[in-house]
């Protein structure tokens, strides 16, 4: 004799609604951490997502962070070290104080004239190198491009003494001449150092960019009679306008920011060519530091900078990341 189950008295259905509430039960007991993570799992682009927000506002926060800072410091009164979170007043009288105490105007026509003369002396020698390295084949080039290398990773400060001495005391350079009058304290004993400094960089930058010129533009252009010089500056350079802007923005900013050689090869004050560091610093006094008004000076002082890059981004991202020129 069977039984069949299904018709007995104590059968039971089975419509799955059981293992529905179990897992929901078990969602239930899990943690907030372990239900994002198993939904991230589920959708990698939620994590990414997460992930580049999360450093997105990290990075703005290092970067920006300091700028609000000494605008905060800026706001708050004379004397004041104790400074909040949330500016108390909105007070821009420090940024009016920073030009009526010190010529700082002065200080900034000084680094801006060192920025700009060393990025124009610099362009103009790089795009020459660059296009020896780049367009033409000779003996020793790949040597002299490592000997580039290397120098654009000498660490400035072990020059200064020869170069103190040199410009200072009217020794012979490398034992064979000496300069004729003493440049320290002007501007050539900045321009020149951080000429130098600064050249391995835009050379590299512009050999890249010359190099993937076709030759064919070139030839076209000697053939209406112009010289290789010609063909440099009227063909090759505006053809190559983001690395030569690139090189150039590069090099101002370097040069403008520089601390080292153009503080300590001229004197302290603004008529003696001191640069913008000279303008911060002179409001430290020895018995007083106004340290609202070395925030609104140092503010004022990345002006330049900020403009230079607000204005040329485009052509520093499109000389940084382009790849190649196709003929």
């Amino acid at each position: 004799m069977s039984i069949d189950a299904r018709n007995h008295e104590d059968a039971e259905t089975f419509d799955g609604s059981g293992d529905e509430s179990g897992a929901e039960s078990d969602d239930d007991n899990r943690s907030p951490i372990q239900r994002w993570a198993d939904d991230w799992i589920r959708n990698p682009e939620k994590a990414y997502a997460v992930m580049l927000v999360f450093l997105g506002g990290v990075l703005l926060t290092t970067s920006l962070f300091p700028l609000y800072w000494l605008f905060n410091v800026a706001m708050a009164p004379p004397g004041q070290t104790d400074i909040p979170l949330l500016p108390e007043t909105i007070d821009l009288s420090a940024f009016v104080q920073v030009f009526q105490q010190v010529p700082f105007a002065r200080f900034m026509f000084n680094s801006l004239f060192y920025a700009f003369t060393v990025t124009v002396f610099v362009l103009l020698v790089a795009s020459l190198a660059g296009y020896a390295f780049g367009r033409l084949q000779f003996r020793g080039k790949t040597p002299l491009l490592f000997a580039l290398l290397v120098l654009s990773f000498f660490p400035p400060a072990t020059l200064f003494i020869p170069l103190f001495r040199a410009f200072n005391q009217q020794v012979p350079m490398l034992g064979l001449f000496t300069l004729p009058v003493e440049i320290y304290g002007t501007p050539g004993a900045v321009v020149a150092p951080l000429s130098a400094f600064t050249m391995p960089l835009a050379i590299f930058i512009l050999t890249t960019f010359y190099g993937q010129i076709p030759d064919g533009l070139e030839e076209a252009a000697r053939v209406e009679g112009t010289t290789r010089i010609g063909a440099l500056f009227r063909v090759i350079m505006p053809l190559s306008a983001p690395g030569v802007a690139t090189a150039g923005i590069l090099t101002f900013i370097t040069v403008y920011t520089e601390f080292f050689f153009s503080f300590l090869m001229t004197g302290n004050s603004a008529a003696e060519w001191a640069p913008v560091v000279d303008g911060v610093i002179a409001f430290q006094t020895q018995y007083t530091v106004r340290y609202d008004l070395q925030a609104a000076a140092s503010l004022i002082a990345i002006v330049p900078v900020a403009i230079l890059v607000v204005v040329a981004q485009d052509k520093i991202i499109s000389g940084l990341t382009q790849g190649a020129l196709k003929e």
